[in-house]
């Protein structure tokens, strides 16, 4: 069974970690749980991860955040992978810095990059984990927010939620989306 996770960001330094870059930084911790690494590949860096006789493709999209589906779209259809087997990784401003949250599907909810994705699947039905990142920011600075660094205060509580990304990726690929839901739906961590 494949399974294609796609963890959004937007390339080069200037984005490296992030709050927007969340879903690299959990791709990155997953890729290395499992020993694997990325390489340049067409529209993503790409890695292949094994566990438990389930294959991961793990993309993180070089298009940029708002042209996310096309790398999607291109790796599904190459690795003949079904909509519902695809986990995307994103940041979430509607949601508090301690919350995770799985989705089967849903509106993109102005994230550029689902967006891409639901134009480029024809579909809003594919499993998505929110991470939250906060929006403590002053009226008219979303843009400067999303695209700034974590607070040192934020990191422990960061580290936290990658590593429960990483064990929700693994059950939703041995267990499945609904049970995996049960089990972790609206993670609260503590700050």
């Amino acid at each position: 069974m494949k399974y294609l996770i796609a963890g959004l960001g937007n390339i080069g330094e200037e984005y490296r970690h992030t709050r927007h870059n969340i879903g690299f930084d959990v791709a990155d911790a997953f890729v290395a749980k499992h020993n694997a690494s990325f390489d340049n590949d067409r529209l993503a860096e790409v890695a292949t991860c094994k566990w438990k006789g389930k294959t991961f493709i793990v993309i993180k999209p070089t298009t940029y955040m708002n042209l996310s589906g096309r790398a999607v779209k291109y790796w599904m259809d190459k690795e003949k992978i079904t909509i519902e087997n695809v986990l995307v990784i994103m940041d979430e401003l509607a949601l508090p810095l301690d919350v995770l949250r799985l989705r089967p599907g849903g509106s993109d909810a102005g994230h550029n990059g689902l967006k891409s994705i639901q134009e480029s699947l024809g579909s809003n039905q594919y499993p998505r984990l929110r991470f939250g990142i906060g929006n403590d920011y002053p009226k008219g600075r979303q843009a400067d927010f999303v695209l700034s660094k974590w607070k040192q205060t934020e990191i422990p509580v960061v580290q936290q939620k990658i590593n429960a990304c990483c064990d929700i990726i693994e059950s939703f690929a041995g267990i499945g989306l609904a049970r995996t839901m049960n089990e972790y739906n609206k993670m609260i961590f503590p700050l």
